[in-house]
């Protein structure tokens, strides 16, 4: 039973990040640059890749898709922990993705995040870890 509450906190953990970031993507200018001028920089520009969307428009879609890859994890372990957790804590595969995912989040919000996001990452892994532990004993 720990190994589930600590797991739930995991996935609850990210699920919650991903659902801020989801609100500040849509719901606030939390992710506009200081400088106006830059928003209307990147309104007008496109990128390399492609003149069929502006640079503006790509930051809003990678905000997005970001959160809703949060979201997902956070969903997908909170039901598996809930529904099937002897499935969840017995498949090396799921416990493997995990911790990938969540490593590679660390490393990211390390790299080019902040202190919030950073501090959650590591909560969050943290007792995913802690989860594994508890299970085996």
């Amino acid at each position: 039973m720990p190994a589930n509450i600590l797991m739930c906190i995991s996935s609850a953990t990210v699920l919650l990040l991903g659902l801020i970031h989801f609100f500040y993507t849509f719901r606030s200018q939390a992710f506009s640059p200081d400088e106006h001028a830059l928003q209307v920089q990147m309104e007008q520009g496109s990128p390399k890749i492609s003149n069929q969307t502006s640079m503006w428009k790509a930051w809003i879609g990678f905000n997005a898709s970001h959160s809703l890859g949060l979201i997902l994890f956070g969903l997908i372990y909170t039901y598996m922990t809930l529904a099937y957790p002897d499935l969840l804590f017995q498949s090396s595969f799921l416990l493997g993705v995990g911790l990938a995912m969540l490593i590679s989040l660390l490393l990211l919000a390390k790299a080019f995040w902040f202190s919030i996001p950073l501090t959650g990452v590591f909560v969050s892994l943290l007792s995913f870890i802690a989860s594994i532990v508890a299970y085996q004993f």
